[in-house]
């Protein structure tokens, strides 16, 4: 029994906001049923990349497949016969299509009222952009992000992952679970929704509330912290280093590390706020001494020290790393096509309980083993199939 394998999942998901959700979920055991549209509905054979790629096979492992064409009546009808049986429907559709095909929560509590329905939008289900189509960058852009990252006076860069995308899927899978946990009291479900501009905007956090706070408008700091003096890249003798040193203790420290004494009592860096004013100063400070030796004596000299140090790394390098090995965070599963490939497990774990590992079902592949586990008789599955409803 895995922890949350007493839940029923109906996933609607598509691309990666959504099965970023549900992923969080069928890692931890969740039944999860994946719903696919029928083959005459998408003719495209869907959303996310190509289906054996890395990106479909991330996000989706850890669910069993069906086809399910929504657009029909039959369709439509089967789907609210399994939203009686199951305890969450998720789906990342624009607002007004859930209405169309009768996916909303009100519909689905009057057919099973403990069920919890989790919905991501791009600017939220309603407001003057609600029926917008939402898309990562756009959030980036539009939550703030872009205008942070990158160096100063670069101009907005976006971040290298699709940040709004995956936040908003841990915010509706932590919603979920808050709903769950609610229910077990209460015996009834809710509706939980968030949007990528709502996560993006949240994932802002400090710099967001530089604003709210105190109205300032935090500009691009490139490798630099925000806030922090010292606390960015350095060049080493063969690459570079980021080093964290915020605060009078680990100043200390670096400065012995460095053999820096004498420098130090420059007036312009003596604590944290002149170190902050004189930012550039403190930076050559530094960089003088650190680009006489390599990355990884620094690395192993500062850490020794009690300052964090690391390396930066390229992918290859980043699973190259001992600590990551150790991790085991490259996890096997086993492909009935592609053979064993490896995928990045959960983040997080918990004693006693290791995180499925599945691979990503095949289009439909499961299509008459759920419906049959739904009550649905060998006839009513051939009529269905027949309706072409799935």
């Amino acid at each position: 029994m895995m922890p949350l394998s007493r839940f029923t999942v109906l996933d609607l998901t598509r691309v990666r906001s959504g099965p970023t959700c549900v992923r969080q979920l069928a890692d931890w055991g969740a039944n999860v049923i994946k719903i696919e549209a029928t083959d005459e509905v998408d003719t495209g054979k869907g959303l996310g990349g190509a289906r054996h790629g890395p990106d479909f096979q991330l996000v989706h492992r850890n669910k069993r497949g069906m086809t399910l064409n929504l657009k029909s009546e039959e369709g439509r009808a089967t789907l609210h016969r399994m939203v009686e049986k199951a305890d969450v429907v998720v789906e990342n559709f624009r607002p007004d299509v859930k209405f169309r095909l009768g996916l909303d929560y009100e519909t689905l509590a009057k057919v099973n009222p403990r069920i919890v329905l989790g919905s991501i939008s791009g600017f939220g289900q309603t407001g003057p952009y609600a029926k917008r189509p939402g898309f990562d960058q756009i959030a980036q852009g539009m939550g703030g992000l872009m205008s942070v990252t990158g160096l100063p006076g670069q101009g907005p860069v976006r971040a290298g992952i699709p940040v709004a995308d995956l936040t908003a899927g841990l915010y509706c899978a932590l919603g979920i679970m808050v709903a769950l946990l609610e229910r077990e009291s209460t015996g009834r479900g809710r509706w939980v929704h968030t949007s990528l501009l709502e996560a993006m905007v949240a994932m802002m956090d400090f710099q967001a509330t530089r604003w709210t706070m105190k109205h300032e408008v935090p500009p691009q700091a490139g490798n630099d912290h925000p806030t922090t003096v010292p606390t960015g890249l350095f060049q080493t003798s063969d690459g570079v280093v980021n080093l964290a040193g915020g605060g009078q203790q680990m100043w200390d420290r670096i400065v012995a590390v460095l053999g820096i004494e004498e420098e130090a009592k420059d007036p312009d860096v003596a604590n944290d706020a002149l170190r902050a004013k004189n930012r550039a100063k403190t930076n050559a400070m530094l960089q003088k001494p650190i680009a006489t030796n390599t990355s990884a004596h620094w690395v192993a000299a500062f850490n020794k020290a009690g300052v964090p140090c690391g390396p930066v790394y390229s992918m290859d390098q980043v699973f190259a790393d001992e600590q990551v090995k150790h991790l085991g965070l490259a996890m096997p599963v086993q492909h009935p096509q592609l053979g064993e490939i490896e995928l990045v497990r959960a983040p997080m774990q918990i004693d006693g309980v290791q995180c499925n590992r599945n691979p990503t079902p095949e289009r439909g592949q499961h299509t008459d083993e759920v419906l049959a586990e739904f009550g649905f008789s060998a006839e009513e599955i051939a009529a269905l199939r027949a309706a072409k409803a799935i």
